[in-house]
């Protein structure tokens, strides 16, 4: 959804307005979609005005704001907070700012919190979820983040996407999930996954070492590293401890309920569900598993990816200094 407090997106409001053209009451259209009889006449009546372009989110910013923190107090609270390195209660006593305006003026101008900083100089030192560091290794095979992702089977004939909900004749219940194991190279985003039935220790060994036969086939001969999340098939399996020894590479894992920390996978496992796992109704499970393959030739030799300024992955293997 485009606009954080719209109800409906740009499509949604072209269905509503569909609707309502078709002779259709607009009380019954808006019930139908979750609205309110006023926005629903409003969309129409700006289509009437504007066509599909009125359509388009606005902004909820009001025109003039002339109760807004002037510019000149608001460099007066960013340079107490340089001076001071205190907190906002400290900065409004000696600003004259309301404390709720100084915390609102610090966030504006992007200033860290304290726990961020280096309490003897007030410079940024401490990475949070919230920091726009960004960490790349130099090289193909310095470090490989892993991860698995859960997504529900699909029964023969589609499931939900494909009927709707409620029940659905000779429908099965309890089908189970498809495990889709995940391996990303941090330098140049190449990566490789398969489809098991489970995420036993034993299961993510053998996917290693074929993840790792994988890359070298690509022009990765050696993965250094290995990242993952503090999960049990990964930390105490002797099967995948004794595959990271095999494969000559460290294992690391991140700091427990930071998920971002293995940020490349996870943004990775984003876009293997809406690409691929969502993006088209499947008829049954095994079409969809199918369908794997194809979509990671794709990613790792077609799709633009934007860290890689829209180049495909495999380019950072063939070209490491690029």
């Amino acid at each position: 959804m485009g606009h954080r407090n719209a109800r409906l997106t740009v499509h949604g409001r072209l269905v509503l307005v569909e609707r309502v053209s078709a002779g259709r009451p607009v009380a019954h259209v808006a019930k139908e979609l979750g609205v309110s009889r006023q926005c629903a006449h409003r969309w129409v009546r700006r289509f009437r005005d504007e066509g599909a372009a009125g359509l388009a989110d606005r902004s909820s910013r009001p025109h003039h704001t002339p109760s807004r923190t002037s510019a000149a107090a608001e460099r007066r609270v960013v340079a107490a907070r340089g001076e001071l390195r205190c907190g906002p209660a400290r900065i409004s006593a000696v600003t004259g700012v309301p404390v709720r305006t100084v915390s609102r003026v610090l966030a504006r101008h992007d200033v860290p919190r304290l726990a961020e900083c280096d309490p003897l100089t007030g410079q940024r030192i401490r990475a949070t979820r919230h920091s726009t560091r960004r960490y790349e290794h130099p090289a193909p095979g310095d470090l490989v983040h892993l991860d698995v992702k859960k997504i529900g089977k699909i029964p023969p004939g589609g499931g939900w996407r494909a009927h709707g909900r409620g029940p659905k004749p000779r429908s099965v219940r309890g089908l189970g999930y498809d495990y889709v194991h995940a391996a990303v190279d941090d330098h140049s985003r190449l990566a490789y996954a398969e489809i098991h039935d489970d995420e036993k220790g034993s299961t993510c060994a053998g996917f290693l070492l074929r993840a790792a036969a994988w890359f070298a086939e690509q022009g990765v001969p050696r993965v250094h590293r290995v990242l993952t999340d503090n999960a049990k098939n990964y930390v105490i399996s002797h099967d995948f401890a004794a595959a990271i020894t095999a494969i000559g590479a460290r294992h690391k894992t991140i700091r427990p309920h930071c998920p971002w920390q293995n940020g490349k996978v996870e943004r990775f496992n984003r876009t293997l569900q809406t690409e691929w796992a969502y993006y088209e109704i499947f008829g049954d499970n095994a079409v969809r598993s199918a369908a794997l393959a194809p979509w990671l030739d794709h990613y790792n030799t077609e799709r633009g990816h934007h860290a890689l300024d829209g180049h495909p992955p495999i380019s950072r293997v063939q070209s490491p200094t690029s």
